[in-house]
């Protein structure tokens, strides 16, 4: 059953193939249902997956494969908030080496272009730090990085 409110994401007949990457890749994400079209359409045939309903760390989202019109962008991207280099380390080795690429400041896309922002909450706290000149030297650091280095950061904060 579709959630009232459900983010939707267009896809160029990938949808399903989306949904399980991010299934196994982050936790709290399962692939639910698969409707498969009824009928002919413009991207598509009679019985070639339409939609994908999965979960994305607890965020219901729907994968409609609506043809090559449109393209994902960064003015849309998820955020994920990590405990640790570990994950950061995993996550992004995850997402830009299945066909993704890496951008800056802890931004990567995924081989669907979707983009993704992996955030070590120790970013967060640094670039918040309390001391204007801690917070400018973490986020200065930050500003040179592609995926983010924590201790590069704390390093950075202290000085």
């Amino acid at each position: 059953m579709i959630s009232k409110n459900t983010i939707c994401l267009w896809y160029d007949g990938t949808a399903l193939e989306a949904a399980k990457f991010y299934a196994e890749t982050f936790p709290d994400s399962a692939v639910g249902a698969v409707l498969r079209a009824p009928g002919d359409y413009p991207s598509g045939k009679q019985g070639d997956v339409l939609t994908v309903e999965f979960t994305l760390m607890g965020i219901p989202c729907l994968g409609l494969n609506g043809g090559p019109a449109f393209r994902h962008s960064d003015a849309f991207s998820f955020q994920v908030a990590t405990d640790d280099q570990a994950e950061t380390d995993r996550l992004w080795k995850t997402i830009v080496g299945n066909g993704g690429q890496e951008s800056a400041c802890g931004w990567c896309k995924d081989k669907w272009g979707l983009s993704w922002q992996i955030t070590p909450r120790a970013l967060t706290a640094a670039i918040t730090d309390p001391d204007p000149a801690a917070a400018r030297r973490a986020f200065e650091a930050m500003m040179e990085m592609t995926k983010i280095d924590i201790a590069a950061i704390e390093a950075a904060r202290r000085g």
